[in-house]
């Protein structure tokens, strides 16, 4: 089994930095970061390690790239992705004063792709399959969004479109015509990694089996693509199933959100 520290550092090398803004529409550097726009209007800021910043050139950071973001009139949000053990003393102050609001910390999970790869029954009535159909991906992404509490937006929609045309697979469990989990495998090209996000199971349908069934043909789906690893941001939902498979915490996440204030009329 590889330890902990050697998947945080395969991680931290592999999955980091530029490969987390790949599909933006505008992709580009400031100094530590790497800033991009997603064709939703979603901005997202990440990087491998801040270069030894103290407070203060924290602070002048956050200030510089939310003054490329807040410029430009397709951005209504910016997702600024911390984790738990950067040395980044003073980025939760910058964050707060520059309008981010802290989501939910997740667990970031990481094992072997075989140790999910199972072959799991499912309830009664419940089937499994991959999306391919832009309406499927449609159902899947309104499904997601009703259990997050989100309103449906067709930007999601699109967004998924574009992820699958570069390799990503979007898989759904129905039940009664009704998708009730959903997720999606994500391939990083150049990596031994593919991440498994979005999951996203209807309450009245949890702890029967589906997520762990639909986390399985995704891990064979990323098998087939010679993926070695798997990643996933995890709830508290999440990450005791991903733990009984044999995956490692490694860190943690806690995503910054700002939203663009809306703009009211006089």
């Amino acid at each position: 089994m590889t330890d902990a520290s050697a998947l945080l550092a395969a991680y931290d090398a592999q999955l980091r930095g530029e490969n987390e803004a790949v599909g933006a529409v505008t992709r580009f550097r400031l100094g530590p970061l790497w800033i991009g726009v997603f064709p939703e209007g979603r901005g997202f800021i990440g990087y491998r390690d801040l270069g030894g910043l103290g407070p203060r050139g924290i602070r002048a950071l956050v200030g510089a790239a939310m003054a490329f973001l807040v410029a430009d009139p397709r951005v209504h949000e910016v997702e600024w992705k911390t984790r738990g053990h950067d040395a980044a003393e003073g980025l939760h102050e910058a964050l707060l004063d520059a309008g981010f609001a802290p989501e939910e910390p997740e667990s970031i999970m990481i094992g072997g792709a075989e140790l999910l790869a199972l072959d799991l029954p499912l309830p009664e009535g419940v089937t499994l399959r991959r999306a391919v159909d832009p309406e499927d991906v449609r159902r899947a992404s309104y499904a997601a969004d009703r259990v997050f509490e989100g309103e449906p937006r067709e930007e999601r929609v699109a967004d998924l479109l574009e992820r699958i045309s570069r390799g990503t697979e979007v898989w759904i469990a129905e039940a009664d015509g009704r998708v009730v989990c959903s997720g999606r495998v994500e391939p990083v090209p150049g990596t031994d990694f593919a991440g498994i996000w979005g999951g996203a199971t209807d309450p009245v349908w949890r702890g029967r089996g589906i997520y762990r069934a639909l986390t399985a043909e995704r891990a064979k789906a990323a098998l087939a693509r010679g993926v070695r690893y798997i990643n996933s941001d995890s709830t508290e939902f999440s990450r005791p199933i991903l733990e009984r498979s044999g995956f490692v915490k490694v860190s943690t996440t806690t995503p910054y959100e700002w939203h663009r204030p809306a703009v009211t009329s006089a």
